[in-house]
């Protein structure tokens, strides 16, 4: 009986843990996010109730165009506690990605959120990759109105494979998801990760990771 009750009891502490692994519940209506606080808080302070106001809870500009002149051909305007202060502590956020023919959204991982996508406009090709050793690509192509899923963590892109630009609006799973451009994060850290490193583990010569390393 003693080992039955241990057993229930392990189980309800490893499904709490699980629960509370993400954003945590409110304790309140509402935390505005006060940015100036110098308060050292796991997120953001909350901004005095008595001082917040509908424009804490406001963003305008999803409906403009992203600038896609850029190498990769796309650009992603997020709404994420930065923008949108009243999403402190309420563990969601969105971003509008626009793409220009052919561009693309280079894998990247959200170490804080998984991510729902759905196509407005175009025709794109996405997917994620699991987790070693199998790390094998999930992907799809989606048309307007399809929805994808890329759970929280695993490595992920977009792809437009239409000739004409695409749209797409993401919601997020944090108020603050993150974001880590895998070539950016490897080739581009401050400071460099050692080429005898980067050597090793892509199986190339030194003078390709030199050249990697100075696009970034």
């Amino acid at each position: 009986m003693a080992c039955h009750n241990i057993m229930i009891l392990s189980l309800l502490t490893i499904t709490s843990t699980l629960v509370i692994a993400f954003e945590s519940s409110p304790l309140q209506d509402f935390c505005v996010a006060d940015p100036t606080s110098s308060a050292l808080v796991n997120g953001l302070a909350c901004l005095d109730s008595k001082l917040v106001e509908a424009n804490h809870f406001f963003f305008s500009g999803l409906h403009l165009l992203g600038n896609t002149s850029n190498p990769v051909g796309s650009k992603v305007t997020p709404v994420t506690v930065g923008q949108l202060p009243g999403l402190n502590t309420l563990g969601i956020s969105m971003a509008r990605i626009d793409f220009a023919p052919w561009g693309v959204v280079p894998p990247h991982t959200h170490p804080r959120a998984t991510e729902i996508l759905t196509v407005l406009q175009g025709k794109l090709f996405v997917g994620f990759v699991t987790s070693n050793p199998e790390n094998r690509l999930i992907s799809k192509v989606l048309d307007k109105g399809d929805v994808f899923v890329f759970p929280v963590g695993l490595p992920h892109f977009q792809h437009n494979i239409g000739t004409g630009t695409a749209v797409s609006i993401s919601g997020l799973s944090s108020q603050n998801p993150g974001v880590i451009t895998v070539a950016n994060a490897v080739f581009g850290s401050s400071p460099a990760i050692a080429d005898d490193v980067l050597v090793k583990a892509f199986q190339v010569d030194k003078s390709i990771i030199t050249h990697l390393q100075a696009q970034f």
